[in-house]
């Protein structure tokens, strides 16, 4: 049996990944003047749908973009997207690019956006074994941006500040990197929230220390405070965060993932922590409760 090939939504048309394409001249490859959104399918329904699609609207708006379709629709090209595919259990990459345009950063020039949708069997982006191992993170010398210059608060298409810290991760062999804000304080990570234990308290950076607000990071602040957890968001030192009782990172792509060391300094006696475990189940049993996900399938009966 011939194992059928992704296939590949861009405005309204599948393609098979080999002849997905877009322009040379779309703006999005050549300034990275787009958002996207990443998504994850859990057997047969989208979790936490909604407020992603909501914090796109929210990055088009402040990019002054105008998307090509309503949030139902995007919503159902989704869905659609997934059903095509015969996928259960995907990470779902979604993008809007500013659209075709002359050369020069002028966005007038575009006439039309240009939607993406991207489904693949993808397992976690650190890997399997980071789930009973943890992470090696390096605090890398790349700050991110402040927050009136590219503020990471628009999910956007530019992710150099990432590339460049992560091929600084990459040479001192960590598992990632950690970046600064502008005046030292801890950011996040290359594609993570960060948070820290500190005597039975969740600590995790502000928006004012330029990170994206995460929807996995949202649903951790909401875990603890229905485990009656005090949670703050704050400046953190580089300092704070290395001298944590425990430490870990949140994304759609990496889910709940423990740190155990930090510049080769040990977090939790290098394991991972009991409240970190704590977190890991609780949001596990989110990702299967259907209250948070949207079903690919209309009236599914799966039993999850």
């Amino acid at each position: 049996m011939t194992k059928m090939t992704t296939k590949i939504f861009i405005d309204g048309t599948f393609y098979e990944k080999s002849e997905a394409k877009i322009s040379v001249y779309d703006h999005g490859l050549l300034y990275g003047d787009g958002i996207y959104e990443g998504l994850r399918c859990y057997s047969g329904y989208v979790f936490q749908m909604k407020e992603h699609l909501y914090r796109l609207k929210r990055s088009a708006n402040s990019l002054r973009m105008e998307l090509p379709y309503s949030l139902e629709e995007i919503g159902e090209y989704i869905l659609e997207t997934l059903r095509i595919n015969e996928f259960q259990n995907a990470y779902i990459r979604l993008l809007v690019t500013r659209g075709v345009g002359n050369i020069g950063p002028d966005p007038k020039t575009c006439k039309n956006t240009s939607l993406i949708i991207i489904v693949e069997d993808l397992p976690n982006v650190h890997g399997e074994s980071v789930k009973e191992t943890g992470l090696s993170l390096v605090i890398a010398s790349t700050r991110r941006d402040a927050v009136d210059a590219t503020s990471h608060e628009i999910k956007s298409l530019n992710y150099l500040n990432s590339v460049v810290a992560r091929m600084e991760a990459n040479e001192y062999g960590a598992d990632d990197a950690i970046l600064l804000d502008p005046r030292g304080f801890i950011s996040e990570s290359t594609i993570c929230n960060v948070f820290m234990i500190d005597k039975d308290k969740l600590v995790t950076p502000s928006p004012s220390n330029g990170i994206l607000q995460g929807v996995t990071r949202q649903i951790i602040i909401d875990i603890a405070q229905e485990l009656n957890i005090e949670v703050e968001q704050r400046d953190i030192t580089p300092f704070q965060l290395i001298n944590a009782d425990e430490v870990f990172l949140t994304g759609t792509h990496a889910e709940i993932v423990g740190v155990t060391r930090i510049n080769n300094i040990e977090i939790s006696k290098g394991n991972i922590g009991e409240l970190t475990r704590k977190f890991i189940h609780k949001f596990q049993e989110r990702t299967i409760d259907v209250t948070y996900s949207t079903p690919v399938y209309k009236n599914s009966n799966m039993v999850r």
